[in-house]
């Protein structure tokens, strides 16, 4: 279904229900998102697409669609969600390390504020919730706008370095660490570890070793579990031959002796490189090969300096894993914006005392871990 609306004389915005509308709208959606400066990979039509057809439920597409003069120029990838509270969430789910809208660059205020309008109209009934927003996202320009109740609420922690190959994020550290770096480096090249990019038509075959490695990796561990589903495989092969082609994802081989032993995926955008996932051969561990050095060397050759045709920010996605830090991160944490309208404000007030719970929760679960570390 697709309802339309006229909410500016300039423009027209549409509630699209539909999904093989939403399919339709692939050469559209890419278009704005590279008018779109914030957007991060996980925007793009090709991640959220295929996401949708592994995790969405019929009849809970929400699209909302700008356009101005036939253009189209803002766009909500949303979900309807019926529990624990009717909410609108934006597609790609946890898999996602950030959601946002699409909001064309050179808008004058007429599309968010026409975008603002039809949220506002979807919200009568239902509570807006967008989780692991970035900072600068371009959903704070309809935040902004927003005449109802709103709250903003702290969500996961990413941890982020400037773009730069390796040589300069090497130079960032200390002597002593940058010394233990570059020596790291060089056993990696006196193993014979030869690093090739996979080409578009070598990606799903490349995926499937990822998954497979990744598997063997975390073997007998704790391992994100939604990892080795059929459908997170599926997603990620539908999503990614896509973005390769259109330079939206890079997909590198490590081998030694010809043998694949770690297989990385990285996401890019105009302003961002993201350290997606990785599966590596436990065999490089045993050989006390440094997995997180080698595989940092390659997303840094995808981060250049914004400015120079390269993107600005290396991010290594959420988590604030003791391996991170030595690379001397920034930590940049992601908010939760929550929109209502005065009528669903007790929603909003539930989300609010859930999400409280739920971080007292996780406090004292933190402390408990580090009095049983200590």
């Amino acid at each position: 279904m697709t309802a339309t609306y006229t909410a500016h004389p300039a423009c027209t915005a549409e509630l699209v229900t539909d999904e093989e509308a939403f399919a339709a709208l692939g050469a559209a959606w890419e278009q704005l998102y590279r008018r779109c400066a914030a957007a991060t990979p996980f925007q793009s039509h090709a991640w959220l697409h295929s996401w949708w057809l592994s995790y969405g439920r019929p009849g809970r597409l929400r699209l909302l669609l700008v356009r101005a003069g036939g253009e189209l120029v803002a766009a909500a990838p949303l979900m309807l969600a019926r529990r624990p509270l009717p909410t609108l969430v934006p597609l790609g789910g946890t898999i996602s390390d950030y959601a946002d809208v699409l909001l064309d660059d050179a808008d004058d205020g007429r599309a968010a504020g026409a975008l603002t309008c039809l949220l506002a109209d979807l919200a009568r009934g239902t509570l807006i919730d967008f989780r692991e927003v970035r900072p600068g996202a371009a959903i704070e320009r309809v935040y902004d706008r927003w005449r109802g109740p709103r709250r903003t609420v702290r969500d996961s922690l990413c941890l982020e370095l400037p773009a730069a190959p390796m040589d300069g994020l090497v130079a960032r550290l200390p002597s002593h660490k940058a010394q233990r770096v570059r020596a790291k480096l060089r056993k990696l090249d006196a193993m014979g570890v030869r690093r090739r990019v996979v080409g578009p038509e070598e990606v799903d075959a490349a995926l499937g070793r990822l998954l497979e490695l990744h598997r063997l990796q975390w073997q007998g561990r704790r391992v994100t579990s939604e990892h080795l589903r059929p459908r997170f495989r599926e997603h990620l092969v539908r999503a990614v031959g896509p973005m390769v082609r259109s330079g939206n994802a890079v997909v590198t081989e490590f081998r030694i002796d010809g043998e694949v032993m770690a297989v990385d995926l990285t996401l890019l955008s105009h302003a961002l490189v993201g350290c997606y996932l990785y599966g590596a051969h436990p065999r490089l561990r045993e050989r006390k090969a440094d997995v997180a050095v080698m595989l940092l060397e390659a997303c840094a050759e995808n981060a250049l300096p914004a400015g120079t045709g390269g993107q600005g920010t290396l991010s290594l996605l959420r988590g604030d894993e003791p391996y991170k830090h030595r690379w001397r991160p920034e930590r940049v944490a992601n908010q939760r914006l929550l929109l209502a309208r005065r009528r669903t404000a007790p929603l909003l007030t539930a989300a609010l005392c859930d999400a409280a719970t739920r971080r007292r929760g996780q406090e004292m679960l933190d402390r408990w871990r580090e009095r049983r570390r200590g």
